[in-house]
């Protein structure tokens, strides 16, 4: 699996990316092919603050349900609508296909998440337990 080196990475498997202020989020291709066959993806309401850590939506599939967490605080400028009707788009493109776009509050949160290269020896160490 890749990680895209312009993204940083959370432990429970978001990815986002950040520019400036603005910043994209969706989860990490290791995420979705634990999860299975995506069939439901709840997302927060467009101008919802959210916290670091804290939960923003969730992903169903056929094997359970996952809370999503915001790699990041900020306020959800957009919703990735299209995975209302289409959740699977995320099993076929996880590093290309965003749930949010938030601006951040605080854009130095970022550096408390993972770099690629960190993301992908977390991911080599959990999968082998």
């Amino acid at each position: 699996m890749s990680y895209p080196a312009t993204y940083r990475y959370t432990k429970e498997h978001e990815w986002i990316e950040a520019n400036g202020t603005a910043a994209t989020v969706g989860i990490t291709e290791y995420a979705q092919h634990l999860l299975g066959d995506i069939v439901f993806v709840d997302l927060p309401k467009i101008g919802q603050q959210l916290s670091q850590k804290s939960a923003l939506g969730s992903v169903e599939s056929v094997k359970a349900v996952s809370d999503v967490y915001a790699p990041a605080s900020g306020s959800v400028t957009e919703i990735n609508d299209a995975l209302t009707s289409a959740p699977e788009t995320i099993n076929a493109e996880a590093n290309t296909t965003w749930m949010i776009k938030l601006t951040l509050s605080d854009p130095t949160e970022l550096d408390s998440l993972l770099d690629a290269a960190a993301y992908e020896q977390y991911v080599n160490e959990e999968s082998t337990k």
